[in-house]
């Protein structure tokens, strides 16, 4: 099987690269196998060393790993940058802080001594998605690895050159040959694995179907499960007293961040009616100003989506709110040239039943919804099947925190957009996904939690 990057700017070809067969995978598990029975050895201070040389590798080769991804996914030039530079971060953190986090917690028990040790679960399967093709395997890999686990990867098939670029890193850095290796194969093999007796956990980033049927392949061989799916993010603008033109500012940004390609972009926006209209009109003259093109330009703020496919779809979303009674607010031009440009939109006269508001949408489509008062606006956030973030933008900080309690997601950020963060847990509850990555509750994801009781 053959893996084709094509560059979604242009629509050409860059590499194709040629799949693992079964002979070969069957390989790196075995030699997997006999890497990890040594890294689970080495002591925190020598995972240290080799993973910060992980960071080193990131930012001297900064620029090449941000060409990469701006080549295989058309994120700008600009966020490519950033993105291998939280990578960075991420590995520095886990470095820094994974012994702290791992320490053995003692517990005052009738025994003589007793206390809980967190142990290497041993091979992680990671199946992670294109969005954010060197982030979302870092925020996995390097608690996973810290923690003395090995890592087998199944990316995303249009990002192939990311994927193996990924191991290069850490092979580089010094990890025990074979520990990490990155599969180049379908979906369907990806299932296989996990099937695997050498696999003892998965962890998965992308849609909830597919978090559905790699979690239901993972219930059936009793192996543990993280999953980072699907979000519909709520930007809720709690009051009248707000600046609109700075909070329509960071609900443009909030929308627009990675083509609006991300979990936990800013996708619903709900705000009180006596700003509607202004907030509208705002909104709509940061969109009309926003810069789409060649990912390249430093000055360009939105690139193409991924694939058309995804562009399809969102146009599909588009139309059909439009048929509801939505309407158009901004007045841009279609783009008429190469590339799976999705020209930035705002929708004006939603109903939460619009495909705009009721789903997922992943790409530069945003609307507002106003709302009488806080209670209606925590019912509307509330009334989908997902719970990834929500963040809150009020000058009364006090109702604000109050309101985080009762929103249904599993982030909530007051006056800033929803972001990931190495030192905080990150995760989604309803049908955004099950357990937590990052922080010290995500490095103990992969980890045998052994109680230890001494008379």
């Amino acid at each position: 099987m053959k893996f084709p990057a094509i560059n979604p700017a242009t629509e050409e070809p860059l590499v194709t690269y040629e799949g693992h067969s079964a002979k070969e995978i069957e390989s790196k598990l075995s030699q997997m196998i006999k890497a990890q029975s040594q890294w689970k050895n080495f002591s925190f201070s020598e995972r240290k060393k080799i993973i910060k040389k992980a960071t080193t590798i990131l930012r001297r080769r900064k620029k090449d790993f941000s060409t990469l991804i701006s080549e295989e996914m058309g994120k700008p030039i600009t966020q490519s940058l950033a993105e291998v530079e939280k990578c960075a971060w991420g590995c520095e953190h886990f470095a820094e802080h994974a012994e702290k986090y791992l320490q053995p917690e003692f517990v005052k028990t009738d025994a003589h001594k007793s206390f809980v040790s967190f142990e290497p679960l041993g091979i992680i399967l990671g199946i992670m998605p294109w969005n954010y093709p060197f982030w979302q395997v870092f925020r996995f890999a390097a608690p996973t690895l810290m923690a003395g686990n090995g890592i087998v990867m199944k990316h995303a098939s249009n990002v192939p050159g990311c994927s193996l670029a990924i191991q290069e890193i850490f092979h580089q850095a010094g990890v025990p040959k074979g520990l990490f290796a990155s599969l180049l194969v379908d979906s369907k093999t990806a299932l296989h694995l996990i099937d695997d007796k050498r696999i003892a956990g998965v962890s998965v980033t992308g849609s909830t179907a597919a978090g559905k049927q790699i979690a239901s392949r993972a219930g059936l061989n009793v192996k543990k499960c993280v999953l980072e799916l699907g979000g519909s993010d709520p930007f809720i603008v709690l009051d009248s007293k707000v600046s609109v033109q700075e909070c329509a500012h960071s609900a443009v940004q909030g929308r627009i961040v990675n083509g609006g390609q991300s979990c936990i972009a800013s996708k619903r926006f709900i705000v009180p009616q006596k700003i509607a209209r202004e907030f509208e009109k705002q909104m709509k003259k940061e969109f009309e100003s926003l810069v789409m093109g060649d990912p390249f330009n430093p000055n360009t703020q939105v690139g193409p989506l991924a694939r058309d496919d995804l562009r399809i779809h969102l146009r599909e979303q588009m139309k059909q709110s439009i048929r509801m009674g939505a309407r158009v607010l901004t007045q841009n031009k279609p783009w008429r040239g190469k590339g799976y440009f999705f020209t930035p939109t705002l929708l004006g006269k939603i109903k939460p039943d619009m495909p705009l508001f009721a789903e997922e949408t992943f790409g530069p489509l945003a609307g507002v919804l106003s709302v009488a008062n806080s209670r209606e606006a925590i019912e509307i956030a509330n009334s989908t099947e997902y719970g990834l973030g929500a963040s809150i933008w009020s000058s009364d900080l006090k109702k604000a925190e109050e309101i985080a309690y009762r929103i249904q997601a599993g982030n909530i950020f007051i006056n800033k957009n929803v972001a990931s963060d190495p030192r905080i847990p990150f995760g989604g509850t309803k049908q955004s996904g099950l357990g937590k990555e990052l922080g010290e509750m995500g490095i103990k994801e992969f980890v045998n939690a052994k109680t230890i009781w001494i008379n």
